[in-house]
């Protein structure tokens, strides 16, 4: 498997040219994110993804988790790894100040976090589900449950997981049935089981805490009535040592298609008269609570399929490179060529990295609405960026991860035969990758709150702004010199009218019939993820070629900035006026078969 090296110079780009790293920067509590200070943090990160997990990668796909008797053995290497992630403080960079973390805005902890998934996605999972149960317990805990655990959380000594599937409750979170009976001491007794829960048990901490979905006695059925309790694997004494074993078990590990190195578990909570648990919050709003894990995981899910993208792209790339085979079409010497000089690979790569750059700047955009939402000193201004970051989030989960199957799947065929094969390493990202559209809600779940919640609940009102934002990009397009420009400047045109046509069908049919618009629901998020990720593609054009005109930056990136841009209005923007056709008119076809009838 070739090395991983990550991609700074265009993340540098991105966060300074299209999110707008130095104005992240002047919100209040994001000063220490100075774009000097955030590239030492970014060359760092790159090292430690380069250097330790990536070597990792390969071998722990091949070796896996071992399980025996309720425990998890991680593969080689994995704890010593682990140990030193947390020693150099990576586990708490956007973590609180006040619980020992680094305060670094959403922003620059969306880099590191791609480095952490495209080096080893497996090992990535482990402080993915701790971060996200770290911002829960921070927004929803007691004083009490804060002091206990989120010291250890932050550091990393202690990890965290999310436990909200059962065996017959898959996204049906109605059917939970866990149940955690009150104790006298204001602690519960938590009985059931979960499955599917990424890094529920390994042996890379002293502690996991997992944050669990469960029902009290007089609870009222469906999801108003499930509540969060905090129940740690071990129990925690009154001056912070570690006590007696919780009854929390790993019953098995699953056997899965990918991510062989990440535990996922089965896990049962009370066989031995019940598991200690601590209510989380308000007693039935535990779904709520929830939701701030599973919106901080949707989000870091996108970056799997943006950073497996960019890892096939890098694989893919350095085979091309070194692969003979055949004479260059329209040689006359019939001299034999590597790979990238056939057109049909040079376009599966263009493929790869224009569709790779345009999730990052999607994403990273993102992410930096996401910090104005919570530290702007504006209201008005704190608004206007919480809407437009959750219609985003859809797509970065959604489109993010669907792409990656596609891209991964290209870096397969672009070794051919030896694409196949293990042994190249080719198979591994396309593995991994498909997990990533499953995971925190299917593309479907995914598409159906993006039409239901975030397009017609306000009438389309945010998305038109965004379509507003879009077209104001023309003039500047206009003024620009050459064939790219122009190609640029028609395709998102094309792309922002076919939104809006999407739009108007949504908003038109979700109201009067949900089950015909919601057959659109996938197309309207790939249509959305297809145009945002060329608006920002010509967003970045513009900027290199402002760069370009100064004089500023490596000319042949600027140069590639725009050549990608261009490759992805003619391959990519092409694709939004069919799929707008697909919303507005897919339903017919699609729900008028019987059941039988298939």
């Amino acid at each position: 498997m070739s090395p991983y090296a990550a991609p700074l110079s265009d993340m540098q780009f991105v966060l300074r040219e299209l999110a707008g790293l130095e104005d992240v920067a002047r919100l209040p509590g994001c000063e220490d994110a100075a774009p000097d200070t955030v590239e030492v943090i970014l060359d760092e990160a790159a090292r430690f993804a380069g250097e330790v997990l990536a070597p990792l990668n390969r071998s722990g796909d091949q070796e896996g988790v071992r399980f025996h008797d309720g425990v998890v053995t991680m593969a080689s290497g994995f704890a010593s790894a682990y140990r030193q992630f947390v020693a150099n403080g990576w586990n708490g960079i956007g973590c609180e100040p006040d619980f020992g973390g680094q305060g670094m805005p959403r922003l620059v902890v969306a880099a590191v976090q791609e480095m952490w998934k495209s080096s080893n996605i497996s090992f990535s999972l482990c402080p993915l589900l701790t971060t996200g149960a770290i911002e829960a317990l921070t927004l929803c805990g007691s004083a009490e449950l804060k002091a206990s655990f989120l010291p250890k959380m932050v550091s990393g000594e202690w990890t965290g997981t999310m436990n909200l599937t059962e065996p017959q409750a898959g996204s049906d979170l109605a059917a939970v049935r866990t149940r955690a009976e009150p104790q006298p001491d204001g602690s519960y007794r938590v009985f059931g089981q979960k499955i599917f829960i990424t890094y529920g048990e390994h042996d890379m901490a002293d502690n996991i805490v997992h944050l669990v979905l469960a029902r009290t006695p007089k609870a009222p059925e469906g999801v108003k009535g499930l509540s969060l309790f905090v129940v740690p694997k071990y129990l925690v004494n009154p001056d912070g040592s570690l006590g007696a074993r919780n009854d929390v078990r790993c019953v098995s590990v699953e056997h899965k298609l990918g991510i062989h190195a990440s535990p996922t578990c089965v896990l049962a909570y009370g066989d031995a008269g019940g598991a200690v648990g601590y209510l989380c919050g308000q007693e039935t709003l535990g779904l709520s609570y929830m939701f701030i894990m599973m919106n901080a995981a949707r989000y870091a899910v996108g970056l799997e399929g943006i950073a497996l993208a960019e890892r096939a792209y890098q694989h893919a790339l350095s085979y091309a490179k070194e692969r003979v085979q055949g004479p260059e079409i329209g040689s006359r010497t019939g001299e034999k060529v590597t790979i990238i000089h056939h057109p049909d690979v040079r376009r599966m790569l263009m493929m790869m990295k224009s569709q790779t750059e345009a999730m990052r700047a999607v994403a990273y955009v993102t992410a930096a609405a996401l910090d104005a939402a919570q530290r702007h000193p504006d209201e008005g201004e704190r608004k206007r960026n919480q809407a437009f970051a959750e219609l985003m989030i859809p797509i970065v989960k959604g489109w993010s991860t669907e792409t990656a199957q596609d891209v991964s799947s290209l870096g397969v065929q672009i070794h051919g035969g030896m694409g196949y094969i293990e042994e190249t390493g080719a198979a591994q990202h396309f593995r991994d990758a498909r997990i990533t559209t499953i995971y925190e809600g299917t593309t479907g779940i995914q598409a159906n709150d993006l039409i239901g919640r975030k397009i017609a609940r306000d009438g389309g009102a945010t998305i038109r702004a965004v379509i507003g934002l879009m077209a104001n990009l023309d003039g500047e397009l206009a003024q620009q010199a050459g064939d790219d420009f122009a190609t640029i400047r028609r395709a998102l045109s094309a792309g922002a009218l076919a939104l809006g046509q999407a739009v108007d069908a949504i908003t038109a049919t979700y109201g009067s019939d949900a089950r015909s618009a919601s057959v659109g629901a996938v197309p309207m998020l790939k249509l959305l993820g297809i145009v945002a990720g060329g608006w920002q593609m010509a967003r970045a054009a513009l900027a290199a070629q402002r760069r370009l005109a100064a004089g500023e930056g490596a000319a042949a990136f600027m140069q590639a900035k725009i050549v990608t841009a261009r490759f992805y209005a003619d391959h990519l923007l092409s694709q939004a006026p069919g799929l707008a056709f697909t919303v507005a008119n897919g339903a017919p076809g699609a729900l008028a078969l019987s059941e039988d009838q298939f």
